[in-house]
């Protein structure tokens, strides 16, 4: 991705303490034990007045009688709760500091097609946005590009660490495609006139084409890699194409509305990809098709208005139960970076619209670390994965609960936040 214009000292440089808020990975790994919590391992029963001991990064033990080593810090969990650390399905965070400020925005690049574009290389370590979005319970996101309509691939990161390299869980984690749409009129938008439509069906036809030509050229250059027929050069566009054409890699295809999801779905077929589907507002209307081909989904942002003015006002706070009833795997995202904070509360929209509450948790934990097969990593409280906790003092979707701890691979991280240090520093102000 294209050279980040800005430097660290920018962000110093607006406040005495700024330094303080940019810790990601502090002390060395130890082991600790939090006993005499209510623990919610997301994949099995909740336990009450359970135990949960992290060795070295790593979940050793979880239950309702756990022998505590010697040499473990413990914490009296009493009156609290041990989650999983929640993960963002799809964000820009680590890719995206200040909105208006293109400097500070790699979250695209030029052109249509950049498969070759790599999410994980892109992300800032020491991002403002780390903090904010941790502190209420996220401990791992899915950042992605976006952009054109091959966008590139998105990466798995923990929030947490002092280079990209260590925050990496999963990189390529899914080739990212904005499939084509025929542009519809908004809200407040009058009726395109007749050229102009002629026009937006002129130039839809035309990107198809041009994502079609590209697939195929991967196709035949995955062939020729096969039969190891001599190139004069590499190329690389067509090379981080070869995964995704021969199913090695999911595809994320963004697509909104009814038609443009028909499309999306029929054009995989053309090339067999493995679909994840992202952004569908109008998945309702096509759940057959999705249950047939077995497609996990991507929900979200959920606190956002319906695409139609006629359209129900709970369409996007009741999909997540349209999608469960359906028996049709699913996760939620934010799909933003200064609003992934806001994550929980989008789960619990839908709770409030039908989801059960359980399955609400799950869309982001568990569910996400399913769709892109880092579950045997992180997304649950279970012996051997990595130590993503997080300890509160009620339910994390609720917005009244607070984080008291949080926990990536096995490290504390601290809960400041520029917010919080803004708030100490002039609390205490003469």
């Amino acid at each position: 991705m294209k050279t980040k214009t800005f430097v660290l000292a920018m962000f110093v440089a607006s406040s005495a303490f700024a330094q303080s808020v940019i810790i990601n990975s502090p002390g060395k790994k130890g082991t600790v034990a939090i006993k005499n919590a209510t623990i919610v391992p997301v994949s099995s029963p909740t336990i009450p007045n359970g135990t949960i001991v992290f060795s070295n990064g790593l979940i050793t033990a979880v239950g309702a009688t756990v022998n505590i080593p010697a040499n473990a810090t413990v914490i009296d969990g009493t009156g609290l709760f041990v989650y999983p650390g929640l993960i963002d399905a799809g964000s820009h965070v680590g890719l995206e500091e200040i909105s208006a400020v293109p400097g500070t925005v790699d979250t695209a690049e030029l052109g249509d097609t950049n498969p070759n574009a790599r999410a994980e290389v892109a992300v800032n370590p020491h991002s403002n946005v780390i903090p904010v979005t941790r502190v209420n319970g996220i401990t791992s996101v899915v950042t992605e590009p976006e952009g054109g309509i091959i966008s590139g691939s998105s990466a798995m990161i923990n929030l947490a660490g002092w280079t990209p390299q260590e925050m990496t869980l999963k990189a390529p984690l899914a080739m990212h495609i904005h499939f084509p749409r025929l542009r519809t009129n908004g809200f407040d938008e009058q009726p395109q006139d007749e050229e102009a439509t002629k026009e937006a069906a002129k130039n839809y036809t035309k990107q198809i084409d041009k994502l079609r030509d590209i697939l195929k050229d991967a196709q035949a250059y995955s062939k020729a890699s096969a039969a190891h027929i001599k190139r004069v050069d590499r190329d690389l566009i067509l090379e981080a194409l070869v995964p995704v054409v021969e199913g090695r890699e999911p595809v994320v295809m963004h697509a909104n509305l009814e038609r443009d999801i028909r499309a999306a779905l029929k054009f995989a077929d053309e090339f067999k990809l493995k679909v994840i589907l992202a952004d569908a507002e109008d998945v309702a209307r096509v759940i057959p098709e999705l249950k047939s081909r077995n497609i996990p989904v991507i929900l979200g942002p959920i606190l956002s208005m319906p695409p139609r003015e006629d359209d129900p006002y709970d369409l996007v706070f009741s999909n997540a139960k349209t999608l469960n009833d359906a028996g049709i795997p699913f996760a939620i995202q934010s799909q933003d970076a200064h609003n992934a904070r806001n994550l929980p509360y989008n789960a619990a929209a839908c709770a409030a619209f039908g989801l059960p509450k359980d399955v609400a948790l799950r869309s982001v934990t568990l569910a996400p670390a399913q769709i892109f097969g880092v579950a045997d990593k992180v997304g649950s409280l279970e012996t051997g994965k990595l130590a993503n906790i997080i300890v509160t003092d009620g339910d994390p979707l609720e917005i009244v609960t607070h984080v008291k701890h949080l926990y990536i691979g096995g490290e504390e991280i601290t809960l400041d936040t520029n917010q919080t240090l803004l708030y100490e520093k002039f609390k205490a102000r003469p």
